[in-house]
């Protein structure tokens, strides 16, 4: 079922989907209201003649003009999307890309036009002036009109959506709220009972099976998603225990170790196989069980800002601050242990998790790496140690915020040419050390 889930939110994040789903949409409702006006016997009387053609000529004109104008103003919204497309690769990095294509509003705006120029022309062949037949779909080309007015307000918004998509306080905005978004699912604050990581001894249980064999990568790219509860329920059936090497997000070459099987017996190619299946791949990373995919997103961002040819610090600082809420809110929850009991209790799965301090490592180090020529940053990044230091409350937090914070006040002594800038620092480098 998870899996199922997992192909429905990719198949949702296309470009595609949304667009070609209103189309049929309108296709299904155009065949419906065409049938309703063939039986519904309905003859327009005192004003509201002014809102129903009154002859087929002018059923043919109105469906003409409309669908000609729809065809006409998808072309400029495609256009608009593709320069949008074009900026927000080069300012803010192709991995930014996406975002863009599976903007709603986007891929709304094209289905709909497209669909309401397909609605016109299926209304349109409907329409007939013969001798023998004379048949004028009233509420269907109603409906048409009704949609050309609401396309021109959507229009409307779609210019607006675009201005501020392109801005990077919306963009930085965005991805900070996804990011949120997907950390609070892959570590709610409230996650229920978990097994003691000090009562397992991974050598001791691995000593537990009379052989061991590698279970090798099957496709070349990123590891998309893991099955866990189907691959749980195999491991349980075929009495084994698996070691993970990788985990989402990370890339895999074909014929890679992506993990240790222990059994008690050699386990064929077929069972091999069934354990292989529950680790999906593809050629992009996905923010779907990918903690760090997001806070990459923002890497990116400030790392094209700091590079010379934009030497925009400010947009980077953005970038830093919201991942201080981001980092913040990890420092209240409560990562998930690296082992994995089946029903009965016995030890089936050892993952490869995620940890505070690879998250701090993801969302800081390369920021810090870039920003060596702007004391601005190199400030604003210790600031945000110091931040972080009041919410930290283990030694697991606390260990790598004074790493960080130690590494930028190091880099602080290297490049800052300026006495007062490297006093600045200090000052906020002694509130942690």
């Amino acid at each position: 079922m998870k899996k199922l889930l997992f192909w429905w939110s990719e198949l949702k994040s296309t470009f595609w989907f949304v667009p070609v789903f209103i189309i049929f949409t309108v296709i299904v409702l155009s065949f419906a209201l065409v049938y309703w006006d063939s039986f519904s016997g309905f003859e327009p009387s005192g004003s509201m003649k002014f809102f129903f053609p009154g002859s087929p000529d002018a059923a043919k004109g109105i469906l003409t003009t409309i669908a000609a104008a729809m065809i006409g103003v998808a072309g400029t919204v495609f256009s608009i999307t593709l320069v949008a497309l074009t900026l927000a690769s080069s300012q803010f990095g192709p991995g930014l890309v996406k975002n863009f294509m599976y903007d709603r509003i986007n891929q709304t705006v094209l289905g709909t036009y497209v669909s309401l120029f397909i609605y016109c022309l299926i209304v349109l062949n409907t329409v007939k002036d013969t001798g023998e037949l004379q048949f004028v779909p009233l509420f269907s080309v109603a409906f048409a009109l009704m949609m050309a007015v609401a396309n021109i307000v959507l229009l409307i918004i779609f210019i607006h959506h675009v201005a501020n998509s392109i801005q990077a306080d919306y963009i930085i905005g965005n991805i900070s709220a996804k990011l949120f978004r997907n950390l609070t699912q892959l570590f709610p604050q409230e996650m229920g009972e978990e097994p003691n990581q000090n009562l397992f001894n991974p050598e001791k249980e691995k000593s537990n099976y009379a052989a061991s064999q590698v279970l090798e990568s099957g496709f070349d790219g990123y590891l998309q998603y893991i099955d866990s509860d189907k691959l749980m329920e195999e491991a349980s059936k075929q009495e084994v225990f698996i070691e993970l090497f990788h985990r989402p997000g990370s890339y895999l070459v074909k014929g890679l170790e992506l993990a240790k099987v222990y059994s008690n017996k050699n386990l064929d190619k077929e069972a091999m196989s069934r354990l292989r299946q529950h680790f999906l791949g593809g050629k992009t990373r996905t923010p779907l069980q990918d903690a760090e995919h997001a806070i990459h997103q923002m890497v990116e961002i400030a790392a094209r800002a700091l590079s010379p040819g934009i030497n925009d610090p400010f947009t980077a600082i953005s970038c830093i601050d919201n991942l201080i809420s981001s980092l913040a809110y990890l420092t209240r929850v409560k990562f998930p242990t690296a082992y994995r009991l089946d029903k009965e209790g016995t030890l089936r799965i050892q993952a490869d998790i995620l940890t505070f301090e690879g998250m701090m490592d993801a969302a800081f180090n390369a920021i810090r790496q870039y920003a060596k020529d702007s004391p601005a940053v190199i400030i604003r990044l210790m600031e945000a140690m110091v931040t972080l230091s009041k919410f930290a409350d283990t030694s697991e937090q606390k260990q790598p915020i004074k790493k960080h914070a130690e590494m930028i006040w190091n880099q602080g002594k290297k490049y800052f040419d300026e006495e007062k800038d490297l006093n600045d620092l200090e000052k906020r480098y002694q509130k942690i050390s």
